[in-house]
């Protein structure tokens, strides 16, 4: 057996390494390599490097009339804005007239900036990782003869996707503008709705294959700058082939990696990312999806909507009280059913108690089989409506939930108490306004079934009791996650399960916004005076 392993195994490394020597090359650009070849060397070289890939524009030409220098103009079609690049670029480089004595590098760069390029980004580049960078964020490359740089002109454009209302996080009065797939819309967004010099942004670069720009945005002077530096060591820290998503990121950068409670926010409307960055959190965007990350994220955040704002407070209140008590009851129902009619039943009234035994006569499966089957059911049949196309889907959604529970009852499976309680139960996941929120109830409604099969309302106290020893103990960099509960702040309740009006909450978050506390600085005493007075 050893003799037969071995050759294996030896055969596998051979393959591993012709595969490495055959990728060094092609590697090799990205070792930092400066810029100091011919120019038909460094055509040559790019169109290797890319393999001659048919969006590879490369339109070659002669700056200048009496001593022409031979140049070249290379971009991605589709990454740059066409009209721009001909009127700002091509048209002032062929009418040129650059006869400069000598090439000197400096001299001719300042001179070809200055002069012949009409666009407003423009960068020298001297090494060949930046040059591939540029190229393939969108930039326009001029190479020049004799140079040994590169001059990088920004005329990012080609099709995307307009601003428009965000698909998920609606409101009834509120904006109907969200974030977009491109980071440089996303970060014009936020900007229009917090005009200040100290809305500061950083960009780096993540994934060694897809090079997708990330951004750290937040209020210099709001933001604690301990937590500033985690999100850029945390980010800093990730090694990886390719960043698709923010949900990548979300998942590489949680301080608990092993739990169903999401302890970063993610939203794609500019109003809520505005909202957080004013009280001393960090967004982090993401080019390529209209999901922003903000940070620190406690639970009570995810049990808020952005039009509790715009609405009166009492009317603000009463919804996010209705969410907390909605997230209870998805979280909890059925297993509060199955452990009163398998355990408890002393607690039923009498009338109800007779009713139930009359429906589940004729039932054959325990009441945990058929809580269990049914929310089974209703999971596969939500995912089929997410999964199917949207015409389709609200067809499946409800012909399904009639059709199926109608049949389960008439065939006498299940009882109609459980589909009633599981359609309550699913009515009440979807009033989350956080998703992910919504799935993580989901996942524990089946751990808490078991445990009232199993123990009754012994089994659920002891995993609810286990569930707020375990929110108690997560964090999101650094912020204890029950905050303002545990450790409890007074000051903080004004905005948890209740909204004060908006003239009582003049400070920040005290565990956030310690730096400037202050959010109005107007006394509310006065300020309703000055109401009356009017």
């Amino acid at each position: 057996m050893i003799d037969i392993v071995l050759p294996r195994k030896k055969a596998a490394n051979n393959k591993q390494n012709r595969r490495d020597e055959a990728t060094k090359p092609h590697m090799q650009p990205y070792e930092g390599l400066p810029i100091d070849v011919s120019l038909q060397q460094a055509l040559e070289r790019i169109k290797g490097e890319l393999g001659e890939s048919a969006d590879l524009i490369i339109r070659e030409l002669a700056i200048g009339e009496a001593n022409p220098i031979p140049a070249a103009v290379i971009y991605i079609q589709g990454l740059i804005d066409d009209l721009r690049m001909n009127d700002h670029i091509l048209a002032p480089l062929q009418l040129a007239v650059l006869t400069p004595p000598s090439l000197h590098a400096d001299q001719t760069v300042e001179e070809l900036k200055k002069e012949l390029i009409h666009v407003g980004n423009i960068e020298n580049i001297a090494y060949w990782k930046e040059a591939y960078q540029s190229l393939l964020i969108g930039s326009v490359l001029l190479f020049v003869e004799g140079l040994g740089q590169v001059i990088a002109a920004g005329v990012i454009g080609g099709p995307k996707r307009d601003v428009t209302e965000p698909s998920t996080n609606l409101v009834i009065r509120g904006p109907r503008e969200g974030f977009t797939e491109s980071i440089r819309t996303n970060t014009s967004l936020i900007r229009r709705k917090i005009r200040s010099p100290k809305l500061w942004l950083e960009q780096l670069t993540l994934g060694e294959i897809t090079q997708t720009p990330i951004g750290i945005m937040y209020i210099q002077g709001l933001a604690d700058e301990s937590i500033v530096q985690e999100v850029r060591t945390r980010l800093k820290a990730i090694s990886i082939d390719g960043v698709l998503e923010s949900g990548y990121i979300e998942e590489l950068i949680s301080d608990q990696k092993y739990t169903p409670f999401p302890t970063i926010h993610h939203n794609e409307r500019p109003d809520v990312i505005a909202a957080g960055l004013l009280e001393g959190r960090v967004a982090i965007l993401v080019d390529g999806t209209p999901f922003v990350l903000l940070v620190p994220a406690v639970l009570n955040v995810f049990f808020q909507a952005a039009e509790d704002y715009y609405q009166r407070y009492d009317i603000a209140s009463f919804l996010r009280m209705l969410r907390f008590v909605s997230f209870l009851i998805a979280l909890t129902l059925p297993s509060i059913y199955v452990a009163i009619i398998g355990y408890h039943q002393e607690m039923i009234p009498t009338p109800l108690l007779l009713k139930l035994a009359a429906q589940r006569e004729g039932v054959p499966l325990p009441a945990f089989v058929e809580a269990f089957l049914m929310e089974v059911v209703f999971e596969v049949l939500r995912e089929a409506v997410v999964r199917m196309p949207s015409a389709v889907g609200n067809t499946i959604s409800i012909v399904g939930g009639l059709v199926i529970g109608q049949s389960v009852v008439e065939a006498g499976f299940v009882s109609p108490a459980v589909v009633i309680i599981v359609s309550l139960t699913a009515i009440s996941s979807f009033v989350s306004p956080a998703y992910n929120l919504a799935i993580a109830a989901r996942l524990l409604r089946f751990l808490l079934l078991i445990a009232a099969a199993s123990l009754g309302f012994f089994g659920v106290a002891l995993i609810v009791l286990f569930l707020i020893l375990h929110l108690s103990s997560l964090k999101s960099f650094g912020i204890p996650y029950l905050k303002p509960f545990a450790p409890f702040f007074w000051q903080d309740l004004k905005d948890t399960f209740m909204r004060v009006p908006l003239w009582r909450m003049h400070e920040r978050p005290q565990v956030l916004g310690h730096r400037n506390p202050v959010r109005e600085s107007t006394d509310p005493d006065e300020s309703q005076g000055r109401n009356k007075s009017r």
